[in-house]
């Protein structure tokens, strides 16, 4: 009997309850979550890498050339001859091409440069429009060019630059994956892709993520997250990138789920801004009376840019929620948006003019609607 995978979400010990319709027959293949690890499977393992470009079966460490060519002189083939590749300025380079059916389940890489104009796009079963496609910090949870931590399911970020990815990604007929260096230097890549080539349920989704960003904002205190979304799915993540451009606290406005036909009122609708990445009042330590970053499986305000201020102009922060057990889910179409709010003197909300870049995770059945066209190279750095 083939492999079949499991869910189209993480799941691990601790949202078992929410697992409990998946019929038992599900857990045979690609979910690696711990409630399952233990069955065994006929799913094969397979890892992309400079060291094995195609993935193939006893094909990795063959190099002969590479970018520690000269490393491993008078060592030769085997000794790490191609741990990374060199994507030059202007190029888009491909990761990787896998002939499904099967899942990625784990993506980790150190990109060098600038990860706003690092351009990362996957392209799932021969469709020629990405359904992903994002700057690589952004995608990582890190859209201020800086290190930050991260400690999450979907998105783990650790010491020194190391990007991993743990959203699952199943793929029927194949998937691509490329990463485009629009700008002016040269990059160095270390990379791995580990997937599973095995059967896909029905049922499956496949992932999207796009990338928004409005500098300042084009309507005051409105920003639209996602928008367009045709078809079945759900939505399963919110990162942020987020400047503000006046003093006091800035975290005031709902966020809004317009879903299947919904046109002036949405079906869901937050409390506030830190009310939905999970936090409450400000995010303020009450006795540092500053900002207080977290980050958990599955929210956080992970970068405060400075760290040692408060409700200041042009603070920058990054905030991620991830709803791995609370999908929302929609039958026909979605829009998300949030308002950028605060306060002004009086007790009054203020709408803000602010700078924020979005990226929005989903899952939904191809095909899907087109992507607005990604910022230019100018309008997609910040200052």
């Amino acid at each position: 009997m083939k492999a079949t995978l499991a869910v189209p979400l993480l799941t691990t010990t601790l949202v078992l309850g929410s697992l409990a319709a998946v019929r038992a027959a599900d857990f045979n293949g690609l979910n690696s979550g711990l409630e399952n690890l233990y069955r065994t499977s006929k799913a094969q393992s397979r890892s992309i890498s400079p060291e094995n470009f195609t993935g193939e079966k006893g094909k990795a460490g063959m190099a002969t050339e590479g970018t520690g060519k000269n490393a491993a002189l008078g060592l030769g083939q085997t000794w790490k001859v191609s741990p990374s590749v060199r994507i030059k300025a202007g190029t888009t380079f491909t990761l990787g091409e896998i002939v499904g059916p099967g899942c990625i389940q784990q993506i980790w890489m150190t990109p060098t440069g600038n990860w706003r104009t690092s351009i990362i796009r996957f392209f799932w079963d021969d469709e020629a429009e990405p359904s992903i496609e994002c700057p690589v910090g952004d995608f990582f949870a890190c859209g201020w060019g800086k290190y930050c931590q991260i400690n999450s399911l979907a998105v783990c970020v650790n010491p020194g630059s190391a990007f991993n990815c743990y959203w699952q990604m199943p793929f029927r007929k194949k998937a691509r994956i490329t990463l485009e260096n629009i700008d002016a230097k040269d990059m160095v890549l270390y990379y791995q892709i580990n997937y599973s080539l095995a059967k896909v349920p029905s049922d499956a989704g496949y992932l999207h993520a796009q990338f928004r960003r409005e500098s300042p904002l084009k309507s005051k205190g409105a920003y639209t997250i996602l928008d367009g979304v045709k078809g079945q799915g759900q939505y399963v993540g919110t990162y942020l990138a987020w400047e503000v451009h006046s003093p006091g606290w800035w975290g005031e406005g709902e966020i809004k789920f317009f879903m299947d036909g919904d046109k002036e009122f949405p079906t869901i609708c937050g409390t506030g801004t830190e009310d939905y990445f999970c936090g409450s009042y400000n995010f303020e330590n009450r006795e540092t009376k500053k900002y207080q970053t977290f980050s958990t499986p599955y929210t956080g305000l992970a970068q405060v840019l400075p760290p040692d201020k408060i409700y200041e102009v042009g603070q920058r922060f990054g905030l991620y929620r991830w709803h791995v057990t609370d999908p929302v889910r929609f039958e026909k179409d979605l829009k998300v948006t949030i308002q950028a709010l605060g306060w002004k003197e009086g007790g009054r909300y203020l709408q803000l003019d602010d700078d924020i870049a979005s990226t929005a995770f989903w899952y939904q059945k191809e095909p899907h609607a087109k992507f607005p066209a990604l910022p230019s190279k100018e309008a997609l750095q910040f200052k």
